[in-house]
């Protein structure tokens, strides 16, 4: 039978015991400063979603394994026995790999490149946005045109296009210029629609917002039911190879939102926070968490219902492991959530004994362990006055890699698999399609759409791996600039009069694949007899082959030609 893993249940407790370990840190009486590579960084390694009980045994068994110890144990302010020597560390086990990549769902799904990003933006979600939209833009026009999946994809693709242009901070009134601007957005709609899409853009009814969050205690009521849509595709798509990685997105935002985090480390300081489980191999973003503020023992419902909308599983129960977050004391309740974690520790945790927090009387690149009997800490000087602190409940060893460094395999493995959502929030950032906005909705679903175009471009490779084989360096952009193409090209097409601008005008003939006819060459023209002084429209005129306005034509009647 095959075992499924839960990425809801694995992301829970990830913020489960990130919370815990503020609340110890604030505790400690420990002022000692950080290392600098003891980033909040997180892996784990999640095993078999079901109810059996773990190879290491029950907590009474623990205790009496550490009593049984012979050799002088120590001891941590919170009470937890470690030993030097890993005489009775459990080994977690777990079971082998049975499938990685992309499934079988997503294959038989994906047929262009359009369909690789239609499977995470699914019709489900545009029919949801099209119905919020066209609500909002009743309320707000008079003269409002209901937007369809046709018009709504085409709005999609431009943003898609905007961030391929690296036109993020370009206003869009450039974009649509004559001169500075791109004839496929004049050739898709006006300046003026893309302003009253954009404007109206809604994923809900915000005439029943207050009540929806006051009855269910949701903050991101506004995002709730699209995001719930959109998350639960993402495990469904790809299952991660041996290694993941858990660690923090920040959605840029100053705008106003009662769950914004201020995190000096990243590039944008202030925004949405995110937990996002990445494959290593790929940085496939296989689920998402928003974090919507601290949880209370009086609100315990708010961490489910961030929680709510990264569901599903994914057919591999071998053990995955990268690095893990400042958390010291709770390996125990992760490891009876079949989960094993790699990363740093910070000086401060209550759990650690003090043998590993010194450093004067030991030499540059020496290592020490500390071992119970399901968790491994290890103490690393990498240069005077410098201690790097790591924990594991994957590795039950002494093992120092052999080179100049002398680094244990603890921290090689952290290294190696600790920059996975970091490598994602990069190659996002790089063609982002998010415009500067007010609302934090919109600023969200943009990252939504970067995240979906970049692991629809993942998922594309898995099937085609030899695409673009010869033009590795810019597979992604060409990748995002045929599928803004692609999602454009039906709004393109049923346009029924010709841009005002020439290259526009030329793109869409091309694109509807039409020759100029009596009925275009019939087109509001300039007067060739007011040589430019003034801006009026004439009609053509087939006897002379000029554009003549009213001022320099006159009336002749047909019957007596006077």
């Amino acid at each position: 039978m095959r075992r499924r893993f839960n990425v809801n249940k694995a992301l829970e407790v990830f913020q489960q015991l990130e919370e815990e370990g503020e609340s110890a840190s604030s505790s400690s009486t420990d002022d000692s400063s950080c290392s600098d590579e003891e980033a909040e960084d997180q892996a784990f390694t999640p095993g078999p979603d079901s109810g059996e009980e773990m190879e290491e045994g029950s907590d009474e068994e623990v205790v009496a394994a550490e009593e049984r110890w012979d050799h002088p144990l120590w001891q941590s302010k919170s009470g937890i026995a470690w030993s030097p020597t890993p005489d009775t560390r459990i080994p977690f086990r777990a079971p082998d790999v049975r499938h990685c990549g992309i499934t079988r769902l997503a294959v038989s799904y994906i047929q262009t490149i359009e369909d690789s990003f239609d499977f995470f933006l699914t019709t489900t979600i545009l029919d949801v946005i099209i119905k919020y939209t066209n609500i909002e833009g009743r309320r707000k026009y008079d003269d409002w045109t209901d937007v369809d999946r046709v018009e709504l994809r085409a709005l999609f693709g431009l943003l898609i296009l905007a961030g391929v242009h690296r036109s993020r901070g370009e206003s869009s009134a450039s974009l649509w210029g004559e001169e500075t601007g791109r004839p496929i957005f004049r050739a898709t709609m006006s300046l003026g629609r893309f302003h009253m899409l954009t404007a109206t853009l809604r994923f809900d009814d915000r005439l029943t917002r207050a009540a929806r969050r006051l009855v269910q205690q949701d903050k991101l009521a506004p995002l709730r039911e699209v995001w719930d849509l959109w998350a639960a595709r993402l495990p469904l798509a790809y299952n991660p190879g041996e290694d993941v990685c858990v660690d923090e997105q920040l959605v840029g935002f100053r705008g106003r939102c009662n769950f914004k985090q201020y995190m000096p480390s990243k590039p944008a300081k202030y925004g949405i926070k995110l937990w996002v489980v990445c494959d290593v191999a790929t940085s496939y973003a296989w689920g998402i968490i928003p974090y919507l503020g601290k949880t209370t023992r009086d609100a315990p419902a708010e961490r489910e219902a961030g929680g709510a909308g990264t569901h599903g599983g994914s057919e591999r129960p071998h053990c995955h492991h990268g690095q893990f977050f400042h958390l010291a004391g709770s390996w125990r309740g992760a490891a009876k959530k079949k989960i094993c974690l790699v990363g740093t520790v910070r000086r401060n945790k209550p759990e650690l004994p003090p043998q590993l927090l010194q450093m004067k009387s030991r030499a540059v690149l020496s290592s020490l362990f500390g071992f119970t009997s399901t968790a491994t800490a290890v103490s690393y000087i990498p240069k005077r006055r410098r201690n790097v602190l790591l924990l594991s409940t994957k590795h039950h060893q002494v093992q120092i890699q052999e080179g100049p460094q002398q680094k244990p395999t603890v921290i090689i493995d952290y290294n190696r698999c600790k920059g996975a959502v970091d490598n994602l929030d990069k190659l996002v950032a790089t063609y982002s399609c998010r415009r500067k906005t007010r609302r934090w909705p919109m600023s969200l679903f943009c990252n939504m759409l970067d995240v979906s175009a970049y692991n629809a471009l993942v998922l594309w490779l898995s099937v085609e791996p030899a695409w673009n084989q010869q033009k590795r360096s810019i597979r992604r952009r060409l990748f995002l600039q045929e599928l803004g193409t692609s999602m454009v090209r039906p709004a393109q097409a049923r346009r029924t009069r010709l841009p005002r601008s020439s290259s526009a005008a030329a793109l869409l003939e091309v694109q509807q694949q039409v020759e100029p006819g009596p009925a275009q060459e019939q087109t509001k023209k300039r007067c060739h007899l007011c040589r430019g002084k003034r801006s009026v429209h004439a009609r053509f005129y087939h006897a002379c082959g000029q554009a003549v306005c009213k001022e320099h034509s006159t009336v002749v009647c047909s019957a007596c030609s006077c």
